[in-house]
């Protein structure tokens, strides 16, 4: 078995730090996404570098492969970039994953900042940077509520606990356990299940959210995580928030995302909680993946470790 990297954190960012904003999946949604964006970077001290092709639409993407992947790429290049701030997820991150220029993300490491489809650079930066940290958090885009700035910032500019209590959350499997971060959308942690880059949840906590899909896909997915040896070794089950996910399946019936974790939870034999505040959601905890936390079930609590 292998032995895991050294967990290293990048630099936080102080004010005056220059933040690349790129676009390396959906296209933006409307006009006022990338004003936001720039407003947001600005008024939290930053200096937002907007990416060649950030309002590029072609198709559902954000401007074709290439165009995306040149932003990205721009960003990770460039020495003077301190993080890189993902404007939307969508889809096409993972398009873009074999030719992505890792060798100067280890070159001068820095945050990576995202969620939903942009969990594929996630899975991948973990693989292709062992030990470095990334955040599953906000879009640039995103109207920040005090709640997720609050958490935000304690992960990007003060390297503090950005998580803590999750009073609404469910115990669906009690006890304590820890491990790293490793997780984000549930939808593109299975679709990268076989490759070279498939998520890793040896020693891990594993959080997980999703939008838009039925239960019977969650748990699809799940077992598919399963069944593929990507979740052996998994400590803990911190599930986020599946948001717009119906319980029905047409005609056939319907079960609760509670039995679907759970059953997988029992299988693992790990605590599990559901309903952390993380996912498609307005209050949302930013996650430093690949860091060290604990998860107790009793006090329904999410924590770095020190």
């Amino acid at each position: 078995m292998p032995v895991a990297a050294p967990t290293f954190r990048p630099p936080t960012l102080a004010l005056g730090a220059r933040v690349a904003l790129v676009a390396p999946a959906g296209p933006l949604l409307g006009p006022n996404d990338l004003p936001r964006a720039l407003e947001t970077a600005r008024r939290l001290g930053w200096e937002p570098v907007v990416g060649e092709h950030a309002l590029a639409h072609a198709d559902y993407f954000a401007g074709d492969d290439a165009d995306r992947l040149a932003d990205l790429n721009a960003a990770l290049r460039d020495p003077a970039v301190d993080a890189i701030w993902c404007l939307r997820g969508g889809y096409g991150a993972m398009r873009l994953l074999p030719h992505v220029d890792w060798d100067a993300m280890r070159a001068r490491p820095r945050a990576l900042i995202g969620y939903s489809d942009i969990t594929a650079l996630h899975c991948a930066l973990a693989v292709e940077v062992p030990g470095l940290v990334s955040y599953h958090g906000p879009t640039a885009r995103a109207v920040l509520t005090p709640f997720s700035e609050r958490s935000f910032l304690a992960a990007l500019r003060d390297g503090g606990e950005p998580c803590g209590e999750a009073p609404a959350a469910r115990t669906l499997r009690p006890g304590r356990a820890t491990g790293r971060l490793a997780g984000g959308n549930l939808a593109l942690l299975a679709a990268l299940a076989g490759t070279r880059w498939a998520p890793r949840f040896d020693g891990a906590i594993a959080v997980i959210e999703d939008v838009n899909e039925a239960t019977y896909r969650i748990d699809r997915m799940l077992r598919q995580l399963l069944l593929a040896g990507c979740l052996d070794g998994c400590r803990a089950i911190a599930f986020g928030h599946c948001t717009a996910c119906p319980e029905e399946c047409d005609d056939d019936g319907r079960r609760s995302l509670a039995a679907v974790v759970t059953e997988i939870a029992d299988a693992l034999q790990v605590p599990a909680l559901l309903g952390i505040p993380v996912g498609h959601i307005e209050d949302q905890w930013t996650i430093p993946l690949g860091a060290p936390a604990t998860v107790d079930t009793e006090t329904r609590t999410l924590t770095l470790s020190a």
